[in-house]
């Protein structure tokens, strides 16, 4: 078929040189040179509009597989393994993940997977997997319509989409109270892409708009190619929010940033998705300030585990791997992603087989503390045991605000327009 002659990434498991993998073989344990090869596939965006992240997710897979190989690899019996993933490029297209998919299954003969980028790749491939009975572990995938299909061997590790930017909603409630208001008094403006991910979003922020009886005064889809809002800005000049809601992942993120800098929009709260992703403050400066941004995971958050460390050594470590991060926010992309290796590494283990059904048995019983957060799946196989929190951008630092049993900064309210 005309798709498996097309460019191909194929990268085996990341050791930075044999000789560095040596340095780190710790006494007692076996050094990656003495493991056998445990192979797992995934097609994931390396080009499109999905590459940035996939490329961040990617990178988060390569991190996790170098530590586990220096902490003495995968355990099972008296028996080592070291992962060597397969990966393809799905170009950002569903049907093609679909078909790579199927080629890692049939031809490269992988009975193991992790994710793609994006809730609408994950969809695509989730029913290949079923159908083939292969445990797939994702990171990437948020869409709660992905948890009710009845699939048993799609597991996600990360929190659910409708939750991504519904606390910002009640964060408005909150300040309107502040400020002796009622909460029914906040207008609120959505903009999101027609996609899974954030239509989910969009349904997460109206619904407990609707608890509030707030008013939501626009609600708009942005457009395909996510290169341009100012048509919904106008308006958003015109209706004068309280809160403004965007979901467009890393693209839809940084034409967001740039565009109410531009219009200089003046909304008191304005939250988006994806702002490590797409680098705002790195790519935007000052236009960035005060503006929320939800996520999976933050370096400040007191997680912590035997293989990664704290939240704070993954990043610390992560951007010594990987210096093209040094001077930049690490993605919550690249930790959920390193979490579903290490969750594929403590299945494995407890299953104390290769056996794929042992496997999949053992991740629907996961219970696991991570620097990323616990990780327990539900009978769906969404994540339950981590919550989701909102950062917003201080003089360019990311500092997390709500919950407020997590936050380490107070919340800048109003936010000014730039």
């Amino acid at each position: 078929m005309k798709y498996f002659t097309t460019k191909r990434t194929v990268v085996s498991k990341v050791l930075f040189g044999a000789g560095l993998a040596l340095a780190f073989a710790v006494p007692g344990t076996a050094s990656a040179m003495d493991c056998e090869e445990l192979k797992i596939g995934s097609a994931i965006s390396l080009t499109g509009k999905y590459a940035t992240n996939g490329i961040h997710a990617k990178n988060g897979y390569e991190f996790a597989i170098k530590k586990i190989d220096e902490n003495g690899g995968v355990k099972i019996g008296d028996k080592c393994y070291n992962f060597k993933v397969t990966y393809y490029d799905d170009e950002s297209k569903g049907d093609r993940g679909a078909t790579l998919a199927e080629r890692l299954i049939s031809q490269d003969k992988i009975q193991y997977l992790l994710g793609p980028y994006s809730s609408g790749l994950t969809k695509a491939i989730a029913p290949v997997t079923e159908k083939y009975k292969i445990p797939m572990v994702e990171a990437e995938g948020a869409s709660r319509s992905l948890f009710n299909k009845g699939y048993k061997y799609l597991f996600a590790v990360l929190s659910t989409s409708e939750q991504y930017l519904a606390s910002a909603v009640a964060l408005a409630a909150e300040m309107a109270e502040k400020e002796g208001k009622k909460p029914s008094s906040v207008k609120v403006a959505v903009a999101v892409e027609n996609d899974p991910f954030s239509l989910d979003i969009r349904a997460g922020v109206l619904d407990d708009a609707k608890k509030y009886g707030m008013q939501v005064v626009l609600d708009e889809k942005l457009p395909r190619d996510l290169s341009d809002m100012s048509a919904i800005l106008t308006k958003v000049q015109l209706l004068k929010p309280d809160v403004l809601i965007v979901s467009g992942h890393s693209k839809g993120a940084a034409t967001a940033v740039r565009q109410i800098g531009e219009k200089k929009i003046n909304v008191p709260m304005v939250a988006i998705t994806h702002c490590e992703a797409a680098d705002v403050t790195g790519n935007f400066g000052a236009s960035a300030n005060d503006i929320l941004c939800s996520t999976q995971w933050a370096e400040t958050l007191k997680y912590e585990d035997p293989i990664f460390g704290t939240a704070s050594n993954y990043e610390k470590e992560f951007k010594a791997a990987f210096t093209e991060y040094a001077d930049k926010k690490v993605p919550y992309q690249t930790a959920q992603a390193s979490a579903a290796v290490y969750v594929f590494k403590d299945a494995f283990e407890r299953a104390g087989s290769l056996d794929k059904e042992k496997v999949r048995d053992a991740l629907a019983a996961t219970d696991l503390k991570t620097f990323y957060g616990g990780i327990k799946f539900s009978e769906a196989g969404n994540n339950i045991a981590k919550p989701m929190v909102l950062r917003q951008i201080q003089d360019g630092k990311y500092n997390v605000v709500a919950p407020s049993a997590f936050a380490s900064h107070p919340l800048n309210w109003p936010r000014k327009a730039q």
